[in-house]
């Protein structure tokens, strides 16, 4: 199976600009491809996970990866599905979240020498003449067709767009242009919220070749001959964007979602979204995949067992997810222990006269953001301590119910905390 057919058996491919030459470029060819990432937070999130898969699956069938960070783009912002203007960052603030990205994608990415390249767009677009660089380059864009684009449509109805971030196209566009000169790179990919920018790339680099032809007198080359494509959004099966929880994105620095956390999040996925992400998601062999596409009820907790820990071993590592796995295990009623559990210390000072309120206890594990949502909760039924429910918002808990050194505090189905003492 070639590498085109293994994308398209997982589900990841969206749309593309030419179906059989992209398939006989990727499955007959070696080419240099690239994926853009804007700096715009200090980690990457399980969205750019599948961006990361794909260059993962490129670069084993022989492709080369052009892992292409934003940090000239990333100061003005792509407007795609925002409803507002993104955050302007500070220089540094983009620098060092290129770092951490550099740091993240290495995981699953070689960058060795040959194998994939790492490039910041800041190297050309920071030191651009502006005037130069729209004689040049905004004279193949109209306006009208930009803003027949989704990725402005959408801000222009509410009327938010601004011209700062009209260029954002035409910036995303040259970056094509650049590693298509610098690398001979034929192909951007991207998730399909990139299409427009995406289809704005192909065409430029095209006619900029289209140009120097007509220019110079000598035929363009077969770099010229360049390519889009997109994949499939992270999403459940009802269109949700996947990779939020109540305390925000879902990250791969293990300093904001700890890796714990995240095997829980893919643990507790829903039974119908659970064999998608397994094939967008990991390396498991699609034929393993649709026999555990056959299980029910619940034997599909087998399947889901399998994605949080193929996912947190990508991302983390063997030995992360074989303790996120053994913690989580704890919680189903297995003898696993709970060593690895997410927890916080209590000290003397947290007891009053030897005891500590249920939701004292729960603010200070980070379980809730205030006593009025605790109190809603423990209505509900949605709290227990040591597998007892809480029926009394204001309940309290000796200190000698730590006896064995902690408690647990179970809150909704699917969050278990560790309070020691």
């Amino acid at each position: 199976m070639g590498v085109f057919e293994e994308l398209k058996s997982r589900g990841l491919i969206a749309q593309m600009t030419n179906e059989e030459q992209v398939r006989d470029l990727l499955n007959n060819q070696k080419t240099h491809f690239y994926i853009g990432f804007d700096p715009t937070a200090d980690s990457l999130h399980v969205g750019h996970f599948v961006q990361i898969m794909v260059m993962a699956h490129m670069q084993r069938a022989g492709h080369v990866p052009i892992a292409l960070f934003g940090g000239g783009t990333g100061m003005v912002g792509d407007p795609s599905g925002k409803s507002d203007m993104r955050k302007m960052l500070t220089e540094e603030d983009i620098d060092h979240n290129i770092n951490c990205f550099k740091k993240q994608m290495s995981r699953l990415i070689d960058f060795s020498e040959g194998k994939a390249i790492m490039v910041n767009n800041a190297e050309w677009l920071k030191n651009l003449n502006y005037i130069q660089f729209i004689r040049e380059i905004g004279v193949h864009f109209t306006v009208a067709k930009m803003l027949a684009a989704e990725c402005y449509k959408q801000r222009m109805e509410r009327g938010g767009l601004t011209f700062f971030e009209l260029n954002y196209m035409l910036m995303q566009s040259y970056d094509f242009y650049v590693l298509n000169q610098r690398y001979g790179c034929r192909l951007e990919l991207g998730g399909d919220d990139q299409w427009s920018n995406i289809i704005g790339g192909v065409e430029l680099t095209r006619r900029m070749a289209a140009k120097k032809a007509e220019e110079t007198g000598i035929a363009p080359d077969s770099n010229s001959e360049c390519y889009g494509m997109t994949f499939t959004l992270l999403t459940t099966s009802e269109g949700k964007k996947m990779g939020k929880t109540e305390n925000g994105a879902v990250w791969l620095d293990p300093e904001k979602t700890s890796p714990y956390e995240f095997y829980q999040y893919w643990r507790n996925v829903a039974d119908a979204d659970v064999i998608r992400c397994l094939k967008i998601l990991t390396f498991v062999p699609v034929p393993e995949i649709e026999e555990l596409a056959k299980l029910e009820g619940s034997e599909i907790n087998k399947a889901k067992e399998i994605l949080a820990y193929e996912v947190t071993k990508l991302i983390h590592g063997k030995e992360e997810a074989d303790k996120a796995q053994e913690a989580a295990r704890a919680l189903f009623g297995s003898k696993a222990n709970t060593d690895n559990m997410p927890s916080t210390a209590l000290s003397a000072e947290d007891f009053t006269d030897g005891k500590i309120a249920v939701l004292d206890l729960m603010t200070k594990c980070g379980l809730i953001a205030s006593k009025g949502e605790g109190k809603r909760l423990i209505q509900q039924g949605g709290v227990a301590v040591d597998d007892k429910k809480v029926t009394d918002p204001f309940a309290k808990i000796n200190a000698s119910e730590f006896e064995k050194g902690y408690v647990v505090i179970k809150k909704g189905k699917k969050v278990f905390h560790k309070a020691t003492l």
